[in-house]
């Protein structure tokens, strides 16, 4: 599957996310994003079909704060709630 380029305005967060960083790591991935934005593509946020973020919430905080407009996602379709949740 290709990845491919989104508004981050369209994804949403998803409230039950089970993992978090602390303050120190997320700092370390504003960085990373910051003088590495290539690996966006590289490793792309994955969404449901309602677009919410099943993997990358923290990279997509991490963009928000950065002011990052655009990312690069994949869309995955048909899943079930217990795939959703992992």
């Amino acid at each position: 599957m290709k990845a491919e380029k989104i508004e981050v305005s369209k994804l949403k967060p998803n409230p039950d996310n089970p993992r978090t960083i602390s303050k120190d790591k997320f700092k370390k991935l504003v960085k990373s994003i910051k003088e590495f934005p290539q690996m966006l593509k590289i490793r792309p946020i994955v969404v449901d079909e309602n677009m919410i973020v099943l993997g990358g919430n923290m990279r997509l905080q991490a963009l928000k704060k950065l002011g990052i407009e655009e990312t690069y996602y994949i869309q995955e379709k048909d899943l079930t709630p217990e795939q959703k949740e992992q």
